[in-house]
């Protein structure tokens, strides 16, 4: 009986306490910034997403010109062929209207 005491009052107060929100943030875990990519091949990006103020989703972009959708909060995309030369590649998080909140990362890469 005891312990069945505890576990109410342990559970009463979790319940009671606000949830802490996480931060809302974009990671692109690879390529890493600055790396060198094979032109006219196709890349693997590899992301993580965390939601938090107001964002639904990530879009991705590559110099500028929305490339895709990143839906799922940790996963892989594959980047269509570049052009030789530097990129840039964001991915940035949005509402569900697709409006960005202000949370994004950056990367630039080389296409030899």
């Amino acid at each position: 009986m005891r312990y069945l005491s505890m576990l109410v009052l342990i559970l009463t107060s979790l319940a009671a306490s606000p949830a802490v929100a996480a931060e809302p943030k974009i990671d692109i875990t690879s390529p890493a910034d600055g790396s060198r990519l094979e032109a006219k091949a196709e890349s693997r990006l590899d992301y993580e997403v965390t939601l938090g103020g107001g964002g639904d989703h990530a879009h991705l972009y590559v110099d500028g010109k929305e490339t895709g959708l990143l839906r799922q909060i940790k996963g892989s995309y594959t980047l269509d062929p570049m052009t030789r030369g530097m990129h840039e590649i964001c991915a940035k998080m949005v509402d569900k209207n697709h409006t960005p909140i202000g949370v994004e990362r950056c990367i630039k890469v080389t296409a030899d």
